[in-house]
């Protein structure tokens, strides 16, 4: 019969050897034995065929989840070969990366001089911003994008806090320290003067922080430098003492108790400075300070050098009011007011440079009484009258210019004085007119060439015998003349 064979699961058809016979053949083969000689052959069902293996399934599924990871690790990572000031961040976050560059720096050392003391960059408060410095890696530097591998180091100044290093430099070498001494303010006696401020020195700071930028950038953790000092100035500066110096004193150039505008009680300037401290503070600002308690023994002076009774006043007024002369001077009265917080109040102003402090009084206001005064001359009588509010307070004889030579009667205001003239005229035709009179004394003038002024020469009053002005005794002429300012009214009538 003819030969039959099949393939196992390697692909390869099994050899069958020569010398089995059919039906050995058959059961190797896996046929089923014949039941009688006669009966045809029967096959075996044949094995199922293998399934294929999908082996691409299973390689692809996880290659597609490392490519998905590895493309949002490229959105969240820093780009590989990037470092900051030396610290490698390269496949980290940007929070991974700020430990890393925050840490390193912490660690960084710097040794004062060869087999000197040491100290850390966190004593010295250096500070830089790690998570800006990590945040602009990425931003720059993305994972993702292959150009920025492994480019240029990311610098990253370091900064030290001045007084936390100093307060560590000092502690590891006191010796290279030299305090400052501050600009002191006093007061002399009469004012006050500066002692200038005498300049300290200390480890250079810059020094410092040019060697920990530089080892941190380079990676390095360990420095060590040259000790170098410099001078270190007082915060209390000269020129700020002087300034200081200068608001005190002129405090005390205008220093007091005052009522309004007046200073009604002046303080001297060694009793004021008794009263005030100058001093520096931590930051080098000069502070004024006042003692209340110094201040309140003068305040219980104050009462009797404040308080006054008003004094009443006289003004000479003309018909329009116009004031044309005080005779008193007319003042308010005043009583002090609760004192209670003057002290403490005063203080308070003079530690911010205002030495004014304006006292609490009630005013009694003075009462003025107004003169309106008027020359009134009678032509008819040949009479002066002096008036004040109409009522007539003096009169007297006058001569007045005769006919020839008349008074202008009318409404005048005495718009001048001369305390002595020569009154002289000349004329080529009337000889009346020809006079030469020196040392007329007492002379107001109203209304062009006529005045009033004493007359020596007669003593006929009551009569008109002038050239036109108004002549009295001089005494009578000296009365009006300071009784009379300019700008007194004037009346002649008949």
């Amino acid at each position: 019969m003819t030969d039959l064979a099949t393939k196992d699961d390697t692909g390869q058809t099994p050899a069958v050897p020569s010398s089995v016979d059919d039906a050995a053949a058959t059961a190797v083969l896996g046929a089923a034995p014949p039941t009688d000689a006669g009966a045809p052959v029967q096959w075996a069902p044949s094995e199922p065929a293998p399934k294929k293996k999908r082996l691409w399934l299973w390689i692809g599924v996880p290659v597609a989840v490392v490519t998905a990871g590895a493309v949002a690790a490229s959105l969240v990572l820093i780009a590989p070969g990037t470092s900051v000031a030396g610290v490698p961040v390269g496949l980290l976050t940007e929070g991974a990366a700020t430990d890393a560059v925050a840490q390193q720096l912490a660690a960084t050392t710097v040794v004062l001089g060869e087999g000197g003391p040491s100290v850390t960059a966190a004593e010295l408060g250096a500070t830089l911003d790690a998570g800006a410095l990590a945040s602009a890696a990425f931003d720059q530097r993305p994972m993702w994008n292959l150009t920025q591998w492994f480019g240029d180091p990311v610098s990253a100044p370091v900064t030290l806090d001045a007084d936390t290093a100093t307060a560590a430099l000092r502690d590891a070498l006191p010796g290279s320290y030299l305090d400052p001494v501050a600009a002191t303010v006093a007061f002399d006696g009469t004012a006050y003067t500066v002692t200038p401020a005498v300049a300290g020195h200390g480890i250079d700071l810059d020094v410092v922080t040019a060697a920990l930028n530089t080892a941190f950038a380079a990676g390095e953790e360990s420095t060590t430098i040259d000790v170098v000092t410099s001078p270190v100035a007082s915060p209390a500066t000269t020129e700020k003492a002087q300034a200081a110096a200068d608001e005190a004193n002129a405090m005390l150039a205008n220093i007091g108790f005052y009522v309004g505008d007046e200073r009604t009680v002046p303080v001297d300037a060694a009793t004021a400075a008794s009263w005030l401290t100058i001093t520096a503070d931590a930051k080098g600002g000069y502070e004024i300070t006042a003692d209340a308690a110094k201040i309140q023994p003068v305040v219980d002076t104050l009462q009797p050098l404040v308080d006054r009774a008003a004094a009443n006043g006289t003004v000479i007024t003309n018909s329009d009011g116009t004031v044309l002369e005080t005779t008193i001077p007319g003042a308010d009265g005043r009583v002090l007011g609760d004192t209670s917080e003057v002290a403490t109040e005063f203080a308070a102003q003079l530690a911010s440079g205002n030495g004014v402090y304006t006292l609490p009084v009630e005013v009694t206001p003075a009462v003025t009484t107004t003169l309106q005064r008027l020359l009134e001359v009678d032509l008819s009588e040949q009479r002066l009258y002096l008036k004040e509010n109409g009522a007539v307070v003096d009169s007297w004889y006058i001569s007045s210019g005769e006919s020839r030579s008349p008074t202008e009667t009318g409404h005048y205001r005495v718009n001048s004085h001369y305390r002595v003239q020569t009154m002289t005229s000349t004329s080529s035709t009337d000889a009346y007119w020809n006079y030469d009179v020196p040392n007329v004394e007492w002379i107001m003038y109203f209304n062009g060439s006529q005045a009033f002024h004493g007359v020596y020469w007669h003593n006929n009053f009551g009569t008109a015998m002038s050239h036109g002005c108004v002549g009295m005794p001089n005494y009578r002429a000296e009365q009006i003349y300071t009784w009379a300012p300019t700008g007194t009214d004037v009346w002649i009538h008949a």
